[in-house]
């Protein structure tokens, strides 16, 4: 009997780890494949609107995609918005010359939100109007995009192995002897 409980519980075990390590690819967060303009390039003069592409689309809701430029202030103009697997912003003329920071959180496909902030620098000053000062609790102070595993990882694997526990029950105890009566 210890051996049947045994290796019920090792089989629940390994379905657990299979269906954790298969949906290990499905679980896979959207990740910045471009952007307009490019990380790190230099430009003379500031685009009409930034863009960031990712690998895939992304969901619509709740985008943020803000430019701050060297002087703090706020550059981006209206609500960014999400066509497909880009999100982009306008932002109109730009003003001192410096380093711009793009700032994203996004939610990809899975509904994981997946954020970072990629850069520019404008090397001539432009004569735009700058936004107001950007908020200091908004920006995202990391350079990369978010990780860690979703929440319904853990959902799926917990539901495996009650559901492996639960089969177990009531299937895996009963006596095969089912014509003796009960008795051995």
């Amino acid at each position: 009997m210890m051996r049947r409980i045994l290796f019920a519980l090792v089989g629940a075990l390994a379905l657990g780890g299979l269906t954790v390590t298969a949906a290990g690819p499905a679980a896979a967060h959207s990740t910045v494949v471009s952007t307009d303009p490019a990380d790190g390039a230099k430009v003379e003069t500031g685009p009409a609107r930034v863009s960031i592409t990712f690998n895939e689309n992304l969901q619509p809701s709740f985008p943020s995609l803000t430019v701050v430029g060297p002087d703090g202030n706020l550059w981006s103009k209206g609500k960014p918005v999400v066509d497909g697997p880009t999100v982009s912003v306008e932002v109109g003329d730009l003003g001192p010359a410096g380093t711009y920071t793009m700032a994203y959180r996004v939610t990809s496909a899975d509904g994981h939100p997946v954020s970072g902030t990629r850069s520019f620098e404008l090397t001539t000053p432009g004569h735009g109007t700058p936004g107001p000062k950007a908020d200091a609790k908004g920006g995202n102070s990391g350079g990369g995009d978010s990780g860690g595993v979703p929440l319904w990882v853990f959902i799926v694997a917990a539901v495996v192995l009650f559901g492996g526990g639960l089969a177990f029950a009531l299937f895996g105890g009963r006596s095969r002897r089912s014509g003796s009566g009960g008795k051995p």
